[in-house]
């Protein structure tokens, strides 16, 4: 069967994260945006793994689903059109700040795990070895190695991937504490590393430039903070609902079992350009080096963006495709083409409203996204909505580039559009 997959969250218990991010409100958003599997986030937080165990029970080998007296109120209030069933997987990032090669590396990493005694088994030893209730996402003074040492002596049936793998400050190629290869993060145990997280910076394109990573599998997952994020990036996959059926999805290199990834146009996330954000300058790799990495308006060193770590990277041209590289779909999230099309914020009544008539209408966000006829989009959102939507589909839109944690900006639609719509609507 064919599913979406979105297996990098957090809980309520990580910082900076809504209060709202509770299994019931991700089993709501889940079928809300078309999600089929979500991760639970945070596994190591003892009181999320105590909530975890009292809210969900087994379903298909290594998932699992909310509790029926737990999902019956949330199904009453989903839109006929999205009602779907959803699975839990128990996921997790983890944190690791540490000394290597006289550098101080910070390197999240994602651990899969396929129930809850594989589970405590991991955090029985981590616990011994940092603070695991100060955050949903904790902090160790553990070397990524050694932390994937951990897992496969702990819980060897588990799946072990590098998060956001090109974030500046905290991944495995990040800039400003990463690594030049996964064979320098993770020495002897490189082989264990099959799958790595791309992030809303990157896309799959800009990781096919790495010849060391022709053999990896890139995943994509939404990082999410609050149940509305959910799906903003995913994976579709094609086999079995189950933890080993998703595992082998990712690990086996079989494309019947694993079509692709839904993406962020890179250029949105908040670190795809170089920049510094207190004087407002963002700027391509090109500029960066030209103004020899520092910032034209105060001299201060720039946050370097994935974009330009990429090409430090890269020993492959751009427009090089990996021998195993699958298909990818970019998206902007639903809410956010709305907002442009109402003029309007994306948390505003008006916003708000149109998405649940929207979703009543035609189904869940990513059908709408991706396989609603524009003619039924544009009979139930207007000329407008059906315009960006196309455009979103054809690739064909205006990006203002993210940059030292500033998010870039997505623009569709012309004001010779919103004229032409004008004038076309005082004829009738």
């Amino acid at each position: 069967m064919s599913f979406i997959a979105d297996l990098h969250i957090h809980s309520r218990y990580s910082r900076a994260v809504s209060r709202d991010m509770v299994p019931e409100s991700l089993y709501r958003w889940a079928q809300l945006k078309g999600i089929t599997v979500v991760g639970t986030g945070d596994f190591t937080h003892p009181a999320w793994f105590t909530e975890l165990q009292e809210k969900l029970e087994p379903a298909e080998p290594g998932l699992y689903r909310l509790k029926p007296e737990l999902a019956a109120p949330v199904d009453a209030e989903i839109p006929a059109a999205c009602q779907a069933e959803v699975r839990f997987m128990l996921t997790s990032e983890i944190s690791s700040i540490y000394k290597r090669h006289e550098r101080t590396r910070k390197v999240h990493n994602l651990i899969f795990a396929p129930s809850f005694s594989a589970v405590a088994n991991m955090t029985d030893k981590l616990a011994r070895i940092g603070n695991l209730h100060s955050d949903g996402r904790p902090i160790l003074g553990l070397d990524s190695e050694e932390l994937l040492r951990i897992m496969l002596e702990r819980a060897p049936e588990a799946l072990f991937v590098p998060a956001h793998a090109w974030t500046p400050h905290f991944s495995v190629f990040g800039a400003n504490s990463g690594f030049d290869s996964l064979e320098e993060c993770f020495g002897d145990l490189s082989p264990h590393i099959q799958v790595i997280e791309t992030g809303l910076s990157s896309d799959p394109p800009m990781n096919w430039r790495l010849s060391q990573l022709d053999g990896i599998t890139l995943i994509s997952n939404s990082d999410a903070h609050s149940p509305s994020k959910l799906g903003r990036e995913a994976n579709v996959l094609n086999g079995d609902l189950s933890f080993d059926g998703i595992k082998a999805a990712f690990t086996s290199g079989e494309p019947a079992l694993f079509w692709g990834t839904i993406e962020f146009f890179p250029e949105e996330g908040k670190y795809h350009f170089d920049g510094h954000r207190n004087c407002q300058v963002r700027m391509s790799p090109e500029e960066a080096r030209a103004h020899d990495d520092a910032c034209p308006e105060c001299g201060k060193p720039v946050t370097r963006g994935v974009m330009h770590r990429v090409e430090i990277l890269a020993d492959q041209p751009a427009g090089h495709r990996a021998q195993r590289a699958l298909p990818y779909r970019s998206l902007v999230p639903l809410v956010e083409l709305i907002s442009e099309v109402r003029g309007a914020g994306v948390n505003t009544k008006g916003v708000t409203e149109v998405y649940k008539q929207l979703l009543a209408s035609l189904g869940n966000e990513f059908e709408i996204l991706m396989n609603v006829p524009i003619a039924a989009i544009e009979e139930n959102g207007g000329m407008l909505l059906a315009l960006a939507i196309q455009r979103m589909r054809e690739g064909n839109v205006t990006i203002a580039p993210g940059y030292d944690g500033e998010y870039g900006t997505v623009r569709l639609l012309s004001q010779e559009d919103r004229q032409s719509h004008a004038s076309q609507t005082s004829l009738f």
